[in-house]
């Protein structure tokens, strides 16, 4: 399992060309508790190996932390990833327990900056505007974000968590490469408008936490009793309490058809998202996080399920059924202003 070079895909119109699959490295540094760190480099470089091009990561993971734990390995390999990370998060300066959300052009400056500066390199692949501030227009922020393509600091640009109308307004001011949120299984509200957009606009939609953050591998369900302190999965509902039981049962039928693919429930979530590429008629890459070979390998292995119209019959009816929402606050995702 695991040994055959994953397919690539054009990410959206114009954009770099990837595997069908990427990394999300935030867990590498951050979130998910204690990391043993000489696992977490060996995965990144087996994560290539097997034709993982995108490693996505952001300045707010560690605040910083996690850019520098990447930064060694996309310097080796500078000509052969793709390199994603974002901003828009930052600490209140008067409280630090308290994150604020900054789109302004200010702001964008300094945290780009700040990101080559932590990398170690001159330009950033796709860069990304983590989460969306009402108060500032998208039209300024995306013109910010252009001026940095026009500079060489960025090559291409993407959004996270936005709607379908924002996507179409930041579109108007610059091509946009790439669209990141939730999209899973467990998670499926981007296609009441952003993934009709996308398509539309021809937008690369990369999805992240494609595996439920692991609720849908089996491998918790009570995060509040299994998981780490500092692991902040204890913070979201659908993951704690009388939810996660519920939300468990849900699961049945992923584990009967990884049975029958002689295939993982965790695969079969990743084969899902996957096949919504063919599906939507748009380039969909998800980033898996992991910061172990065995799951790069396990979840590479997944770009090669195909799943019967049966199988997908069977999985339709899950999302509608899951108990509690993705985050405590969805004020700031796309679905909390659709």
């Amino acid at each position: 399992m695991g040994s055959e070079k994953i397919e690539t895909v054009e990410l959206g119109n114009g954009g770099p060309r990837v595997g069908v699959q990427g990394l999300g490295c935030m867990g590498m540094s951050f979130a998910y508790g204690p990391t043993d760190t000489d696992e977490a480099r060996a995965t990144l470089e087996r994560a290539l190996e097997l034709g993982v091009t995108l490693f996505d990561t952001a300045d707010m993971y560690g605040m910083g932390e996690n850019e520098k734990f990447i930064a060694p390995f996309i310097r080796a390999h500078r000509d052969e990833v793709v390199l994603a990370t974002k901003f828009a998060i930052s600490l209140d300066p008067d409280d630090p327990s308290k994150r604020i959300i900054r789109n302004d052009r200010a702001y964008i400056r300094q945290a780009v900056e700040g990101s080559l500066r932590r990398l170690g390199v001159d330009e950033i692949d796709l860069y990304y505007m983590h989460r969306r501030d009402v108060n500032v227009p998208i039209e300024e922020s995306v013109g910010a974000m252009a001026e940095l393509v026009a500079e060489g600091k960025v090559k291409h640009l993407g959004l996270s968590e936005v709607t379908g109308s924002e996507l179409r307004a930041a579109q108007a001011v610059h091509p946009i490469t790439a669209l990141q949120s939730e999209w899973s299984l467990f998670s499926r509200d981007i296609e009441e408008g952003v993934v009709q957009a996308a398509a539309e606009l021809g937008v690369g939609v990369v999805p992240y936490s494609p595996l439920g953050r692991g609720f849908l591998t089996g491998a918790f369900v009570h995060a509040d009793k299994e998981l780490g302190a500092d692991d902040f999965r204890r913070q979201q509902p659908r993951f704690t309490g009388d939810n996660a039981a519920a939300n468990a049962a849900l699961l049945e039928p992923v584990r009967a058809i990884a049975d029958a693919h002689g295939a993982t429930p965790g695969q079969i979530a990743l084969a899902w998202v996957q096949q919504q590429a063919t599906a939507r008629g748009l380039a969909v890459v998800p980033i898996p996080g992991t910061r172990k070979r065995s799951r790069i390998e396990e979840n590479t292995g997944a770009t090669r399920i195909r799943l019967t119209e049966q199988d997908l019959a069977q999985l339709e009816p899950i999302a509608g059924k899951v108990a509690g929402t993705r985050y405590a606050d969805m004020s700031f995702t796309s679905a909390g202003r659709e």
